[in-house]
């Protein structure tokens, strides 16, 4: 049975979590001497939702179920992006309710699409709480939360299991709220570093903070809409940039073995590591030979700096463009495509499908033409001479399903919603030029995804401001359901879920 008062008791303390943030984002806002008042009221608004729901859920208890953890973590990412789109209205950042909703969900889940055609006419506030959005959606709410929990007598293990990504998980400590707080430190040691070396490299304390929070939280939202090299035309930003979305990219509990504990051979025994490590490094040389036959005139730095840079933020599902990659050559959209759905390492702060389950296909790929050749032979599929469990070769199996129905499922409604028309206007009248497909399925794959920028028209050129209401509602839920893998969010439709036995 659901303990509603135990959920409402969690999500009055995440609220106050929220509550802080804007707090910070308040602070930034009078500094620059700009209207607070848009946080002012979102900031008082939390507080009552937090103290509500602290007070319904007084004397709770300590009970936990695993659906309970499950509505918690699909809740909190709603209620969330609901109340962090409340600056952007009441700062008329956007021009209505879907924009905003929108605006917020691509923070929270660390995806990085925007309707914003003017950032760089934006508040510096309102430029910093779309950062702060990314960078405590990037390592997840419920992860800073699970580092607190104890001392509020709730228990954690349920919530962990349903926030952490990838079919499995490493715990380097007994205690998951002493775990969490050890990779909370590898999280926030990354963010200064890249705070640091951007600062050094010649980049304005604020853009700084802003780039940094959004590279480790792969987000990829910018205080600026001009690409990296037309903005701040350095290489140094856009190396170092790369480096920090890649190590972003990495399982944070192997970055924890080699960073606070020295274990440097661990890095690279790593399968999953070395599956990351082995689609960058092949993506990268293509993309650099078919940049310097085509594009850039035989120039091996600058080809290999935008590919290495696009290559990365893509895989990471950054969304960082350091140019329009939409130009590149025809042969080339498919790799950044697939760059798009493979994502990077489990237990990161980036989406798409992650390199622990292509590992996992390919051993279970490799062991079945074994069998073929040997019908007899008993070929269990391991990683790194640790057997995976059928159960999770079966949930690897239900989740490429779902991935693959869901992105299809996607593309198809926002066919229905107008995404495919690409419109002229002639004598005030807007007729349809053309119908593309791969329009739709390109906003479908990077919504799912949490990539940010897509292929075709929306690629990191432009916003996504010209699509419809109802498009932009279900790209904010294509991204809800790809940040949280999927199963929390489609359990909850399951009339199992809400049986009382």
């Amino acid at each position: 049975m659901i303990n509603w008062r135990q959920i409402c008791k969690v999500l009055g303390m995440l609220l106050f979590i929220e509550a802080g943030l804007l707090l910070i984002t308040l602070v930034v806002a009078f500094i620059y001497k700009e209207d607070v008042m848009p946080f002012v009221w979102t900031l008082a608004i939390t507080l009552v939702l937090g103290i509500m729901g602290r007070g319904i859920g007084w004397g709770a208890g300590k009970n936990m179920g695993r659906r309970d953890g499950y509505l918690i973590v699909s809740l909190v990412w709603l209620i969330f992006s609901l109340i962090g789109m409340v600056p952007f209205i009441l700062a008329k950042s956007v021009p209505d309710v879907a924009s905003a909703f929108f605006e917020a969900m691509s923070g929270f889940t660390s995806t990085g699409a925007t309707i914003m055609d003017d950032i760089d006419s934006q508040p510096k506030g309102i430029l910093f709480w779309r950062s702060v959005t990314q960078w405590i959606g990037g390592i997840g709410i419920i992860f800073f939360t699970l580092a607190i929990l104890p001392a509020f007598g709730v228990g954690e293990v349920k919530l962990f299991a349903a926030e952490t990504t990838g079919p499995l998980h490493e715990k380097i400590h007994p205690r998951i709220s002493v775990a969490v707080k050890w990779i909370g430190s590898v999280y926030l040691l990354l963010t200064v570093l890249c705070i640091a070396s951007l600062f050094a490299c010649g980049m304005n304390l604020f853009d700084a903070i802003n780039i940094a929070m959004t590279t480790t939280g792969t987000g990829g939202f910018s205080p600026h809409a001009a690409f990296f090299h037309d903005q701040w035309n350095s290489p140094a930003i856009e190396y170092v940039t790369t480096i920090f979305m890649f190590l972003s990219g990495v399982n944070y509990t192997l970055l924890y073995y080699t960073i606070l504990k020295g274990r440097f051979q661990k890095f690279f025994q790593n399968p999953e590591l070395r599956m990351f490590l082995a689609i960058v490094g092949i993506t990268t040389v293509a993309c650099t030979v078919g940049l310097m036959i085509e594009n850039n005139d035989g120039d091996l730095e600058l080809s290999f700096r935008q590919a290495v840079f696009t290559t990365v933020s893509i895989q990471t599902t950054t969304g960082f463009a350091s140019c329009d990659y939409t130009l590149w050559p025809q042969v080339l959209m498919p790799v950044l495509m697939f760059l798009m759905f493979a994502g990077a390492c489990s237990g990161s702060t980036s989406g798409g499908f992650k390199c622990i389950r292509w590992a996992i296909l390919w051993e279970g790929l490799h062991n079945e033409f074994k069998r073929i050749l040997h019908p007899r032979v008993v070929a269990p599929v391991k990683l790194n001479n640790e057997v995976i469990p059928t159960s999770v070769q079966k949930t690897l199996l239900a989740f490429v399903v779902l991935f693959v129905g869901s992105l299809f499922l996607g593309a198809f409604v926002l066919i229905l919603c107008g995404v495919d028309e690409n419109y002229v206007s002639m004598n005030g009248l807007n007729i349809i030029l053309r119908q593309d497909f791969t329009e739709a399925f390109s906003l479908s794959l990077s919504s799912l995804s949490n990539v940010g920028p897509a292929l075709g028209y929306y690629g990191p050129a432009h916003s996504w401001a010209v699509i419809s209401p109802t498009a932009k509602v279900v790209c904010s839920l294509l991204m809800l359901i790809g940040r949280l893998e999927i199963f929390p969010i489609l359990i909850l439709f399951t009339h199992g879920f809400w049986r009382k036995e």
